[in-house]
């Protein structure tokens, strides 16, 4: 019998359907902690003595729950899968979320390359820097508790999308319409990215206006104009909205491109640090594939490793680069949930917006 905890990875997909080549990736993570391991562990000053015991300690145990992964992975790849153990089953979980779904830092708009399966995102670097681009965070002044809210992205000149309760933080009805809450404005910054000096750069653009608050779907509309206040919209050329499905759904490779938060409440802390290794409310890429639609829920799940931060992000298809979905939440050891946004073409609030549905 399969060991239960092996479904409840937080992108809820084994390894066998993440991985082409078990064996490979074994062999590709034992040679990478081969080089890992010191001959010999620094003498280190007296007041820095108990930081760097932790560091030490916090390798080692990253070398045991990896080299246990491998163990895991070959076994599974000889038709053993009853003789795995909990911490070979720990130890690929922790693979696949390293390697199979890995949680990409974006720098200067630009992303390092990877091995294995996902070197794939090399040959679509300049797409997927030019999706990278157009993707910015949700920032507020004058909120009680938050100065930041999500992600957002460019849909049509000077309009983004995110999430109805990402912008419900800042807005209200008065039912006619909708208006900024007392006391608050709202920005999109198109960097914050890791290694950047915090606030070094202005956020790109002002947000001014709530076009709309889906009443059905988790999306909401919002007007934008560049910081620097010539009022002439944005002038990025907004991404291409899929206006069609896409032929092979599921298991269609696709990424997304957001900001994790820290999720306490809806994610396993340790598989957390194991993606993220503590690196939070950054811009990262994140691929995955699609894992189901369901239709008659206007949901498409997919297994990119996102946390609460990506409400909003933009799910792309990695063939061709349109936008397939708008995240908006995921259940740990079940998966994550996007809008399908072919389904929207005729939709009155996204075709008064003009969302460039290609």
């Amino acid at each position: 019998m399969r060991n239960r905890s092996r479904t409840r990875s937080p992108v809820a997909t084994d390894p066998e359907q993440v991985f082409s080549d078990l064996r490979e990736v074994a062999q590709r993570v034992r040679d990478g902690l081969s080089w890992e391991v010191p001959e010999s562990a620094p003498e280190l000053p007296a007041e820095e003595l108990p930081a760097g015991q932790i560091s030490q300690y916090a390798q080692q145990e990253r070398t045991r729950v990896l080299s246990a992964g491998t163990n895991g992975l070959e076994k599974l790849a000889e038709g053993r899968a009853d003789e795995i153990t909990d911490d070979e089953s720990f130890g690929m979980e922790a693979i696949v979320l390293l390697e199979g779904r890995p949680a990409i830092l974006v720098q200067h708009h630009d992303f390092t390359s990877q091995q294995g399966d996902w070197a794939v995102l090399d040959g679509h670097r300049a797409a997927i820097c030019e999706s990278i681009a157009r993707v910015g965070r949700v920032e507020v002044s004058g909120h009680v508790s938050l100065d930041w809210l999500g992600t957002a992205f460019l849909v049509s000149p000077g309009v983004v999308m995110t999430n109805r309760h990402v912008a419900l933080e800042f807005a209200r009805g008065d039912g006619t319409g909708w208006t900024f809450q007392q006391g608050m404005s709202a920005q999109l910054d198109m960097a914050e990215e890791y290694g950047a000096t915090p606030g070094a750069m202005p956020p790109a653009y002002n947000i001014t206006e709530v076009l709309g608050i889906h009443e059905d779907v988790d999306m909401a509309l919002l007007r934008v104009v560049p910081s620097d206040g010539d009022g002439d919209g944005a002038p990025l050329a907004p991404l291409a909205v899929a206006a069609d499905a896409p032929a092979d759904l599921p298991g269609r490779p696709v990424y997304c491109v957001g900001y994790p938060a820290w999720d306490g409440r809806r994610n396993e802390p340790e598989s957390m640090r194991r993606i993220f290794m503590d690196v939070y409310n950054v811009k990262r890429l994140q691929p995955g594939t699609t894992t189901e639609l369901v239709p008659e829920q206007t949901v498409m799940k997919h297994d990119c490793s996102t946390l609460g931060g990506n409400s909003g992000s933009p799910v792309f298809d990695l063939a061709d680069h349109r936008v397939l979905g708008l995240h908006f939440g995921g259940r740990y050891g079940f998966g994550n949930y996007a809008v399908p946004l072919w389904q929207m073409v005729e939709d009155p609030l996204l075709q008064r917006a003009e969302v460039n549905f290609v």
